[in-house]
């Protein structure tokens, strides 16, 4: 049996009674480290919270080599933990999918995820959104400009913008440096963008969310990760109202 299981959005505590209650009877869990990250506890709080081991879990792991997965969940009950909700990646889809061909019996418990956590925190609506992109650190030569084709491409349909930022092992990308990288990849086309909506820590007691110019989100400390970043078309009355009284617009 393998069982996904959504820890919602910050800390160990986010979890539901129901995921918890599968953790304890589980006879290994296994922790993914590498879609998004509880920013408000570690990989040790979690083993002592559940008073289990917890096996971390990398891109390699489970987009190339998920068998220790996929072996222990023939033999037992096997738990697949991970940030926010489990089915908002297509990698945890596809392990899914591993699994059933597999015979293997598969169940899913839910999770807070940060694609609705954005529309309480910003205001925006969330039947505005249009296709969401991910932002990655550039590499040597390597400087992709497809997150900018999407926002673009939403704006001209008057859609919202997810824009989820790099996460690496030691290094999380920040709404400043993501918002330097769009403007930097939109000055040679002379594209505009008009306003970004920075959040950081959704889910916390104390998340930081900010409305503004590109200027004024770069010039805004946001503290620790995990960052967030949207890039909203043309706001509605009441989305322009909500960002003034919540985000400093």
């Amino acid at each position: 049996m393998l069982t996904f299981i959504g820890l919602g959005l910050f800390d160990k505590t986010d979890v539901s009674e129901k995921g918890l209650r599968l953790i304890h009877a589980a006879d290994r869990v296994f922790l993914e480290c590498y879609t998004s990250r509880l920013g408000g506890t570690t990989r040790e709080e979690l083993e002592e919270y559940y008073g289990k081991a917890v096996t971390p879990l990398f891109r390699a792991d489970v987009e190339q080599h998920p068998d220790e997965l996929l072996a222990a969940a023939e033999k037992g009950n096997v738990v697949f933990l991970c940030a926010g909700d489990p089915m908002v990646s297509t990698t945890h889809s596809d392990i899914r999918m591993r699994a059933a061909a597999r015979g293997i019996r598969t169940a899913i418990v839910h999770g807070a995820s940060i694609s609705s956590a954005i529309c309480g925190l910003s205001g925006l609506q969330n039947y505005r959104f249009g296709k969401s992109c991910s932002l990655p650190f550039p590499q040597k030569n390597w400087f992709p400009t497809t997150p900018l084709d999407v926002i673009l491409s939403n704006l001209s349909q008057r859609l919202h913008t997810l824009v989820f930022l790099d996460i690496q092992e030691e290094r999380y990308m920040t709404v400043p440096e993501a918002v330097a990288l769009l403007e930097q990849m939109a000055a040679p086309r002379k594209a505009v963008i008009p306003l970004y909506v920075g959040i950081a820590r959704a889910g916390s007691d104390a998340p930081v969310v900010r409305a503004g110019s590109a200027d004024t989100v770069r010039a805004t400390d946001f503290g620790p990760p995990l960052h967030i970043l949207v890039v909203p078309a043309e706001l509605h009355d009441m989305e322009r109202e909500y960002l003034e009284m919540f985000a400093g617009l």
